[in-house]
């Protein structure tokens, strides 16, 4: 699959094209292949019915980040495939979105369309392209960007300032429904807009709002790069599982299997982390030995504060490159 390059999406174009099997147009399957109840749900010359509760949005890129909400929003039923009007320039996504989701889908921004949210799920590096062929659309409801690194200046200097603006941050979990958002809006958001994102971002896992934007260098540092310290818990667990003398096999799988099952137990309880340490914790047993090589010094939490501080400074640093 290739990537898309700011020139592959193009400027406005009054039609859309309906997608369903790769390679054919008007949404018919292959002979033979038996078709899901929502993929027969749009055809070629089709209006659909719009059920009166769904939110109506416009998204913009299906990427990983992009098809991870449209699943969600689906599943969850906060709206509907014919609510929903996805814009992507490359061929194999489109053709995923609406063979699997049975949503129209285009190469090309839909000259007519008005709705609930403009959501932007394009790569930060062409969204400053993308921004001003979707004016018109945001003027008329709202812009959701997920960004990242892309303030709320940024993004009013290209959809316009008067649109009321999402700009939120959510980290790689949410391309399985399980991560964390956090939302920061500008001055034009008022409490439905805020209930609408809410809704909209809560299909791939928890939101959190702030009103202070600096805090996005933060939050970047603790939830956005925060798996990446989980994966290398969980790498180095492995790696000494195996040093011990388990399979590499065997000593790979314990040590994703305990990091999953140790999240979701932290996740299904209000107890403090630290109150579930101390109650697996038992005095002069295995853990107790563990936890004292571990926390020798204070050295553990020394070296997460300083990972956190490098990760929130290095977010700094590119904010002001690209005001630059």
């Amino acid at each position: 699959m290739r990537g898309c390059k700011a020139n592959d999406w193009p400027s406005e174009s009054p039609g859309l094209r309906p997608v369903g099997e790769k390679g054919r147009p008007d949404g018919a399957a292959r002979p033979g292949r038996r078709e899901s109840p929502r993929r027969d749900s749009w055809r070629a010359g089709q209006t659909l019915t719009v059920p009166a509760e769904a939110l109506r949005v416009l998204l913009v890129g299906s990427g990983r980040m992009g098809s991870a909400m449209l699943r969600g929003w689906l599943g969850q039923s906060i709206t509907d495939p014919a609510a929903i009007t996805v814009v992507e320039p490359d061929e194999d996504r489109r053709n995923q979105a609406g063979s699997a989701h049975g949503v129209p889908v285009s190469p090309v921004v839909p000259a007519a369309w008005s709705g609930d949210a403009v959501v932007f799920a394009v790569k930060p590096q062409i969204l400053d392209q993308v921004l001003p062929a979707y004016r018109s659309h945001c003027a008329a409801s709202c812009a959701v960007s997920i960004a990242a690194g892309k303030d709320l200046r940024t993004l009013a200097h290209g959809v316009g300032d008067t649109v009321p603006i999402v700009r939120a941050m959510p980290n790689l979990p949410a391309s399985v429904g399980q991560g964390v958002s956090v939302a920061v809006p500008n001055d034009h958001v008022d409490a439905g807009i805020r209930e609408r994102a809410s809704q909209l971002l809560g299909a791939v896992g928890a939101v959190h709002w702030i009103e202070d934007e600096t805090l996005m260098d933060a939050v970047t540092a603790l939830s956005g790069s925060g798996p990446a310290y989980v994966f290398l818990l969980t790498e180095a667990m492995a790696k000494a599982g195996e040093r011990a003398g388990l399979p590499s096999g065997l000593s790979r799988s314990l040590a994703r299997e305990t990091v999953a099952g140790a999240a979701a137990l932290m996740a299904a309880t209000d107890d403090d982390p630290a109150q579930l340490r101390a109650d697996v914790t038992s005095p002069g047993g295995t853990t107790e030995a563990a936890l004292r090589v571990l926390m020798d010094d204070e050295r553990w939490a020394s070296r997460v504060d300083r990972a956190v501080a490098a990760a929130a400074a290095r977010s700094r640093e590119l904010a002001a490159v690209r005001e630059d």
